[in-house]
């Protein structure tokens, strides 16, 4: 990849990702972890079989929750954006 002026982009290892990150948590309605899907830089902590817990270290980290959806007559989506 070039810049405006020509010359080469190379990546900085190490770089700290500077966008949005987001986490989509998917658990049942008795509080048990089914899946956890993350944009590729997105900061977590490995998640927990209590969905509470989950939640509870992904709210530590700083992350907000945006958005509760049921997805199906047992299940529910988390929307979290850091």
């Amino acid at each position: 990849m070039r810049n405006a002026t020509g010359m080469e982009i190379k990546p900085i290892i190490g770089q700290a990702w500077t966008g949005r990150h987001v986490i989509l948590l998917h658990c049942t309605i008795d509080n048990q972890f089914i899946n956890l899907y993350k944009s590729f830089h997105a900061p977590i902590e490995p998640p927990r079989y209590n969905c509470a817990e989950t939640l509870s270290q992904l709210l530590s980290i700083g992350y907000s929750i945006v958005a509760i959806t049921p997805i199906s007559a047992n299940q529910i989506q988390y929307f979290l954006v850091l």
